[in-house]
């Protein structure tokens, strides 16, 4: 099993730049949008809420499209390299441009920022589908569990790298007393980190080679294929798997829902009812990340053995439970008690169990050459979720009471455990060592 332990660790490389270029992308432009362009909150929440609704669209075109590639590179990786090479070429002008408008503001500045933003948006959207799918491209059925949670660990990474490198750089120290201040030595690392990534997947994976090696696994192991071949030699899902699928999406959606309310709301929350500064609600976040992290590996091993479903299902009820007990915790308390850190491990450990599990879930049910359009159907569902969440969230927050953020989480992350019932494929197969030896690379 080593080599596709190593395998997944270097394409995880290309997560691990995606996720730090995201980590700095949310932390610096609303600053720059707000400070340096005078932007009210509204038509920034806009612009920052743009690569969500670009994302319900390029993810799965792209994830199709890229099946469907017959470079001689393979099928991800012209995404992969291409997408990485604009991204990190536009993204460079941005802090030119905002230290430009800073010290001669003008409204062509303003209107070349904004479109050499939305460019950079869509760049990285035609390679992030591909990104993903080249996961379970080059990684056994059964190893996609623990295979996920090598990538999630990569992203977890990514993004820790980022805020390492921020904090260094732009410490209160630096920046106490400063006007304006450039991010350009930020951008500029951000996008030698996705360079040297991208270049550490392209040296290493030869998709061309291992597409090889897949089919032949595939061909010694055709009841892992769940589609039908019809009479003209089409491979179709059966409508049992296809039901199995739309519930699934369905499941995706709503803890997503749950989830990302209390990420994009806690914070205000936090302030509002247990009177807690943005430092302090911030720790409870960073301890559930942290408990998130820790649990990617076991969680995915416990998967391959008891199965994703069982997994997924244990981590939707802890979540339930974890989101209900802080609801109560609400009613009967005043402020922000510390044994509340232990429900925070608990919730990072549930999102784990849950997270893991789903794309794999997802990307079982389609034959080795869908996997694109398969993971574009799960980022479709997953980013639908996180752009109406807030809006809906917000709305109840204002108009009934913030003491109900939690109890909405619960609502519909209980609302997934009913749909994952319906569930019935794409649970992880148990197969034996003989035939994952038969195929090992040295």
């Amino acid at each position: 099993m080593k080599q596709y332990t190593k395998r997944t660790i270097l394409v995880g490389f290309a997560f691990l730049s995606i996720c730090a270029f995201w980590q700095m992308y949310n932390s610096v432009i609303p600053l720059v949008l707000t400070n340096t362009f005078h932007m009210n909150e509204m038509l920034s929440g806009v612009i920052m809420a743009a690569d969500n609704i670009l994302a319900l669209f390029l993810l799965p075109l792209f994830g199709s499209v890229s099946d469907r590639c017959r470079s001689p590179l393979g099928k991800r990786m012209p995404f992969i390299v291409f997408g990485t090479a604009a991204a990190v070429v536009l993204m460079l002008f941005l802090p030119i441009l905002d230290n430009s408008y800073y010290t001669s503001p003008a409204a062509w500045k303003l209107a070349l920022f904004v479109g050499i933003l939305l460019l950079l948006l869509i760049a990285m959207g035609t390679y992030r589908s591909p990104a993903v799918a080249l996961m379970p491209d080059v990684t056994p059925k059964p190893l996609r569990s623990k295979g996920n949670a090598i990538i999630n660990l990569m992203g977890a990474v990514g993004g820790i790298l980022y805020l390492i490198i921020a904090s260094v750089l732009y410490s209160a120290k630096r920046t106490a007393g400063l006007e304006h201040v450039n991010y350009f030595a930020l951008f500029a690392i951000v996008a030698g980190i996705m360079i040297v990534a991208v270049l550490v997947v392209f040296s290493t994976i030869h998709e061309r080679t291992i597409e090889k090696e897949m089919q032949a696994y595939e061909t010694a192991h055709p009841e892992e294929n769940l589609a039908e071949k019809t009479e003209g030699g089409k491979e179709i899902l059966p409508p049992e798997v296809k039901k199995s699928l739309a519930f699934l999406l369905l499941s995706i959606a709503f803890w997503f829902i749950g989830y990302n309310a209390i990420e994009t709301w806690f914070t205000t929350y936090a302030n509002r009812v247990w009177h807690m500064s943005l430092g302090s609600a911030s720790v409870c976040l960073t301890i559930a990340t942290l408990g998130a992290i820790a649990s990617y590996l076991p969680v995915g091993s416990v998967a391959s053995k008891v199965g994703r479903k069982k997994t997924i299902l244990f981590g939707v009820i802890l979540l339930t439970a974890c989101f209900l007990t802080a609801y109560i915790y609400t009613l009967f308390a005043n402020g922000f008690s510390p044994v509340l850190y232990v429900l925070f491990v608990l919730i990072g450990l549930a999102w784990a169990s849950i997270n893991v599990n789903s794309l794999p879930m997802v990307v079982e049910m389609c034959k080795g050459s869908d996997i694109g359009k398969f993971t574009g159907y799960y980022y479709t569902f997953s980013m639908a979720a996180e752009t109406v969440t807030p809006i809906a969230a917000g709305w109840l927050l204002r108009n009934v009471s913030y003491d109900s953020l939690f109890l909405y989480a619960a609502f519909f992350t209980g609302l997934s455990f009913v749909t994952m019932q319906f569930v019935k494929h794409g649970d992880s197969r148990t197969i034996g060592k003989k035939g994952l030896e038969a195929f090992d690379v040295d």
